[in-house]
C-alpha cells in the first residue's frame, strides 16, 4: 500500500522579477514550496518535448515503494495539465483538476502521490519540466486510459485529434484498474487562482 498523504494538487505561479534586460524568477525553493503546502522533497528532473499541437502524455503515476509527487511546467510553449484522484475510497475517485500552464507565465502544478497526471500540448514545440519526489522505475510504471468515459476529460484538441504513444493507448480504463493508493481522508478539492 502506499503511505498516505495529505497533500492537494496546488497550482503555483512563482513571482518574476522584470527589468530592461528581461526578468528572473526562482522557479523552485524548499521555502517557497513549503509555505504554499508542499512538503516533498524532489530527487530527480525531467524533461519533456512534445513537436506537435495535440500531443497527450498519460494519465501517468509510478505505484510504491517508488511512487512519485510532481511538480510541473511549461518552458515553452503551453499545456493543459491534469491531476486525476486515483486514491481508493474517495469520494472524488476519478475526478480531476486542470491548470493551464504557459512558459510566459511560468504557472506551475504540484501533483500529490494518489493522483494520475496528463497533458495536451496546445501548440507546436512544446517543452515541460517537472521535478518527481522518486527515481524512475519502469517496474513501477502505471497509467489510466486518457479518454476514459469515466473520467471524462475534455481535452482541449485540434480538428486532427490526440498525438498519442502505443503505450497510452494501451492502458486501462478507471473500472479496470486496481488503484495501490488509499484515500487520506481529504477529497479533491478545486484549485484556487493562479
Amino acid at each position: 500500500m502506499s503511505r498516505p498523504t495529505s497533500q492537494q494538487p496546488i497550482a503555483l505561479k512563482p513571482r518574476r522579477y522584470g527589468d530592461a534586460r528581461g526578468w528572473f524568477a526562482e522557479t523552485y525553493s524548499v521555502q517557497f514550496a513549503r509555505a504554499a503546502g508542499i512538503d516533498v522533497a524532489f530527487v530527480q528532473d525531467n524533461q519533456s518535448f512534445s513537436s506537435a499541437k495535440g500531443t497527450v502524455r498519460g494519465l501517468h503515476f509510478q505505484r510504491p515503494p517508488h511512487d512519485q509527487a510532481k511538480l510541473v511546467r511549461c518552458l515553452r510553449g503551453s499545456i493543459m495539465d491534469y491531476a486525476v484522484d486515483i486514491r481508493r475510497g474517495s469520494p472524488t475517485y476519478g475526478r480531476f483538476v486542470q491548470a493551464r500552464l504557459t512558459a510566459e507565465g511560468g504557472e506551475q502544478l504540484f501533483i500529490p502521490i494518489g493522483f494520475a497526471h496528463g497533458f495536451v500540448t496546445l501548440e507546436p514545440d512544446v517543452e515541460i519540466a517537472y521535478k518527481v519526489s522518486d527515481i524512475y522505475a519502469p517496474d513501477c510504471d502505471g497509467g489510466v486510459r486518457w479518454d476514459d468515459p469515466d473520467i471524462a476529460i475534455d481535452w482541449p484538441l485540434p480538428e486532427t485529434g490526440a498525438v498519442l504513444s502505443d503505450k497510452d493507448l494501451s492502458l486501462p480504463g478507471l473500472h479496470e484498474f486496481d488503484s495501490p493508493f488509499d484515500y487520506d481522508g481529504h477529497p479533491l478539492e478545486p484549485l484556487s487562482d493562479l
